[in-house]
């Protein structure tokens, strides 16, 4: 990448796209283990104490469900934004315009 943080030859945008196609798998793939896991938590639970006594499996599923999330938005751009020209140039006129 530039240092304008635009891309502009081809190997530059197609190692950007190898880079996101790679954190796009790797969630799926996180997501598939996650569920292995999920599974086998509540297999112990279910068979060591029973479906009558308290929930713990919750504790660690929810931890992973917030993993799953962060990494879902990265996976999917919401969080991978490059920074462009226009974006500096429209907070630079932002800048200038508040007055002291």
């Amino acid at each position: 990448m530039s240092n304008d943080g635009v891309l502009h030859s081809d190997d530059e945008i197609r190692s950007e796209a190898r880079k996101r196609l790679k954190a796009r798998n790797d969630f799926w793939t996180m997501l598939a283990i996650f569920g292995v896991v999920v599974l086998i938590l509540i297999a112990v639970w279910y068979f060591s104490s029973g479906p009558n006594s308290y929930f713990w499996p919750i504790w660690p599923i929810f931890g992973m469900s917030i993993a799953a999330v962060f990494v879902g938005l990265d996976a999917f751009g919401i969080t991978r934004r490059h920074i462009t020209e226009a974006d500096i140039d429209a907070e630079v006129a932002k800048m200038t315009r508040r007055k002291p």
